[in-house]
């Protein structure tokens, strides 16, 4: 059909059988389901105008006068068929095709359209900002990978600018039609937001584009629980017959399409807000999402990400660090021995026959327990085939049992158990299966992807190239081998923003935090060198400690003999925080930022001009004890005044354990050293992003302090960015005076 001269509208697909019986050609569309095909009354609706969009195609290509249209459903386990077949006419599949391209074609046209603007606004956009230093070499390198079709690896240091660095030159690719769709993936939704405010600036600057940010549908729905049937919920019933006039209302009305404007419109027309806002996404230039939209198989995005296809997709992964660890456990399962039991007593009383399913499982894991208890596994494959079997008379029992009242508790074991199963199709090198005794008498087996790297490519392949880039990359080659980079990829080291004399890093050679070393005394002189820090000038610290445990012992002797009620305050992080009172946390170190146009440390204020202003102190000191790795540690942004120290106790190494030691072992098979691949790395980027937290621009001033002899180690220095090459070696006796040196630095002692 085509419409005007603009452009051609192309329908095309590939029909499961055409054949004829007697003088009639049918069109045979088969599915493979696992619904109760016995129970079908009719073929369901979209399959069955894909079959006449199929119709339509021979009808007029073969001249018909009539054509059959057929829909065969095939349980996938039972192989039990049903057929559902109708005969139309020529005239009859002609006007109904008509009449749906009618339908379709304001949303043709919309799309046509709206490319054309967004091109013609990408081909006037400029940078929005000066260029910092390196800012201006990373962006083109950014569209340059782009352009190769490559991925790029960037160690981007707080203040470049990482975001707009990214962004715009993804940008201006899209403009040149090297891709069609951004995907901005983040750990964190504090991340996302700074995404949403780049694609605003840009905006704001004359970029006409539609953006969405996809949250999670927990967060989103409007509902107390989460229930998605018509019979609960009032968003669901009749959603899909008002969904299309609640999007095009969108489009027409606003651009940026966040979690409050698609409540809004979802409360409009009464739609579901989470479908809507993935519906949004096919008609938005970027997406911002966590990862798993993408790298997970159980919540990608269907509607892009089709296994072995390729899109004009451009993927920038921010924080991408983090991707390490998220993809291990993405590409992980585990089943608890114990969970058995529970749903055998759940179904016990239902007469459901899953009961002797149930029963050759516990088996299989109770033999696994006594005989290969706390070790790695060879196969699994005795289990695994009876979990396979226990699996199908689920999902038989849940096919014909709809209204079970204890449906919710069986669908939960159920999806558990599919994830394991699967997994165990992918099971290679990259994977080690083992079994666990825990501490709390419970018993699991384990399948572990200790090398995410081959998943995390295959699912980057998807589109046309990938910039992954964090604050602490460091060392580069480790991310780019778990993150499944190539020889042919690229790698780039970003140019710090900041002067060196911003920050005073200190390296305390006469603490630790190692195991063998903790005790009161031990705790007194890490506690010492805090107040020695804090004393020098009151502001807002940090100090963060490798555990909960260690945080506790150290806080309880500050509190005991350095604490000044007088001039300090001290919170501690909680272990178990909600987000409410992670708010509150963070709400007290909030300083207001000074406005631009009366006060001499603006953005515009130049280095020289700060050094040897006189600094106005706070009344009080507050020092916020917290866990390094923690909630705090990474992804805050406490510009200014807001925080002036951080003070970290230790070299982040995790903690011996099981899995870390399979890791080990792993990377030294490899011929890579396994203990840098399993604690020193990931230690080290701690310590670097609760680090990063004290200078976030160009006007702040800081203290970081690092209270562990061990970062005086080769093994650890080499692992320093180049913006601490610069420190000083303290000890107990010189660290006050070389804090109090820092505050004092003028122009004239430079």
């Amino acid at each position: 059909a085509e419409y005007e001269e603009d452009f051609s509208l192309k329908i095309e697909g590939r029909a499961d059988g055409i054949f004829t019986d007697g003088d009639l050609t049918v069109i045979d569309e088969i599915k493979g389901v696992y619904l109760p095909v016995q129970d079908l009354e009719k073929p369901l609706f979209i399959h069955q105008a894909q079959a006449m969009c199929y119709a339509y195609i021979v009808a007029e290509n073969e001249n018909l006068d009539e054509i059959g249209v057929q829909l065969t459903y095939c349980h996938m386990e039972t192989e039990q068929v049903v057929r559902f077949r109708e005969t139309f006419s020529r005239i009859e599949i002609v006007q109904w095709f008509r009449n749906l391209m009618d339908e379709y074609e304001k949303w043709a046209v919309y799309q046509y359209d709206w490319k054309k603007q967004r091109n013609a606004s990408i081909t006037e956009l400029t940078f929005p900002f000066s260029y910092r230093p390196g800012q201006k070499e990373l962006a083109a390198m950014v569209y340059h990978t782009v352009e190769k079709g490559k991925r790029l690896f960037v160690e981007a240091p707080t203040g470049v600018g990482k975001t707009i660095s990214t962004v715009f030159p993804a940008v201006k690719a899209m403009g040149e039609e090297v891709c069609d769709r951004i995907f901005y993936l983040t750990a964190k939704t504090i991340t996302r937001t700074v995404a949403k405010e780049t694609f605003s600036i840009l905006a704001e600057n004359g970029l006409c584009y539609k953006t969405v940010l996809l949250t999670a549908k927990e967060k989103i729905c409007p509902m107390e629980a989460c229930s998605c049937n018509p019979v609960d919920c009032p968003y669901a019933k009749g959603h899909f017959s008002r969904i299309n006039d609640a999007i095009y209302a969108l489009l027409q009305e606003r651009d940026c399409f966040d979690r409050d404007t698609v409540l809004e419109y979802a409360e409009r027309f009464m739609v579901c807000p989470f479908e809507m806002s993935l519906d949004m996404s096919l008609f938005s230039d970027a997406v911002i999402c966590d990862y798993n939209y993408l790298f997970d198989p159980y919540v990608h995005l269907k509607r892009f990400f089709a296994e072995g296809t390729k899109g004009p997709y451009l993927f920038l992964v921010d924080e991408a660090h983090n991707l390490v660890e998220r993809g291990r456990e993405m590409y992980s399962a585990q089943l608890v021995k114990e969970d058995f039991l529970t749903l055998k007593k759940t179904v016990k009383e239902y007469k459901t026959g899953l009961d002797k399913y149930i029963d050759r499982c516990n088996k299989e894991l109770l033999a696994l327990k006594k005989e290969q208890c706390d070790m790695v596994v060879e196969s699994a494959g005795s289990f695994t085939m009876q979990l396979s079997r226990l699996h199908s008379a689920i999902g038989t029992y849940l096919e014909d049992h709809e209204d079970s009242p204890v449906r919710e508790e069986i669908l939960q074991f159920y999806f558990e158990a599919g994830r394991f199963l699967d997994v165990s199709e992918q099971l290679d090198d990259h994977y080690r299966i083992y079994t666990r005794l825990r501490e709390d008498g419970s018993f699991l087996i384990r399948e572990y992807c200790i090398d995410p790297s081959l998943r995390l490519q295959e699912c980057m392949d998807e589109g046309v190239a990938s910039i992954l880039f964090s604050a602490t990359f460091l060392p580069i080659q480790y991310y780019k081998q778990l993150l499944g980079g190539t020889k042919e990829d690229f790698e780039v080291y970003a140019s710090s923003a900041f002067h060196k004399e911003q920050m005073q890093l200190l390296l305390a050679s006469d603490v630790t935090s190692r195991y063998t070393r903790r005790c009161e005394l031990e705790y007194y002189h890490i506690a010492s060198y805090i107040s020695d820090i804090v004393a020098q000038r009151n502001g807002n610290y940090m100090i963060f400690f490798p555990s909960h445990q260690f945080l506790e012992q150290v806080y309880n002797c500050y509190m005991d003999r350095f604490y000044i009620e007088e001039t300090q305050e001290c919170i501690t992080q909680q272990e178990y925080m909600n987000e409410a009172a992670r708010e509150q946390f963070l709400k007290r170190f909030a300083i207001a930022e000074p406005h631009p146009d009366t006060d001499d440390r603006s953005r515009a204020a130049s280095w020289e001009s700060l050094v040897h202003m006189e600094i106005e102190q706070e009344d009080k000191s507050l020092l916020g004890f917290c866990v390094l790795g923690g909630i705090f540690s990474e992804g805050i942004d406490l510009k200014g005044e807001s925080l002036i120290g951080a003070i970290i106790v230790g070299t982040g190494l995790p903690q011996v354990c099981f899995e870390r030691e399979l890791l080990k072992d792993y990377f030294n098979a490899e011929g890579k050293n396994g203990f840098d691949f399993a604690y020193r790395y990931p230690g080290m980027n701690k310590v670097q992003q609760a680090a990063g937290r004290v200078i976030r621009s160009e006007t702040d001033r800081g203290i970081v302090a690092l209270l562990d002899d061990r970062f005086l180690q080769t093994g650890y220095q080499k692992l320093f960015p180049r913006e601490w090459q610069s420190y000083r070696c303290v000890t107990g006796a010189t660290c006050a005076e070389a804090v109090d040196n820092f505050w004092k630095y003028t122009k004239d002692d430079k």
